[in-house]
């Protein structure tokens, strides 16, 4: 059986994608973040603006996502910056305090154990409207998260 260069480099292509592919894989969970803890009070603090900052992690899941995890506690009345929207999306779990997430001109207000998530792209903010300190863990995933 004769082959032509063109179905010989067919089916080269076809054996060998599979075992480019899981290489692929085995890279990005090599590079992925790694199974750990991360006690808070471990944690090291930040100041911006008047908010504290804690970063948890930062870095690529074994799926390729990049993530980024931080805590903020906000003065009565703080906020961490203007509103600004990004590639990834956020999500905010809300620890004590109250506060207002405006998502696309839309104000929203959260108190404790409450959950925001904000779409990729859209214009968000988030400001302390209680007269305690305000709380609350950043989840952020996608592109661009982990920079």
């Amino acid at each position: 059986m004769d082959l032509t260069r063109r179905e010989l480099c067919s089916a080269l292509t076809g054996a060998l994608l599979p075992v480019l592919l899981s290489a692929k894989d085995f890279d990005q969970q090599a590079t992925a973040l790694p199974s750990t803890m991360y006690p808070y009070d471990k944690l090291p603090v930040q100041m911006s603006n008047g908010a504290e900052f804690r970063t948890v992690l930062k870095g690529k899941l074994a799926t390729g996502e990049s993530l980024e995890v931080h805590e903020t506690t906000l003065p009565p009345g703080g906020a961490p910056h203007p509103p600004h929207h990004h590639q990834h999306s956020e999500m905010w779990l809300i620890r004590e305090g109250t506060v207002e997430l405006t998502v696309n001109g839309t104000r929203y207000r959260l108190g404790p154990g409450s959950v925001g998530f904000v779409h990729s792209n859209d214009e968000h903010g988030i400001n302390n409207v209680g007269s305690a300190l305000a709380a609350y863990f950043v989840v952020a995933i996608g592109p661009g998260a982990d920079s």
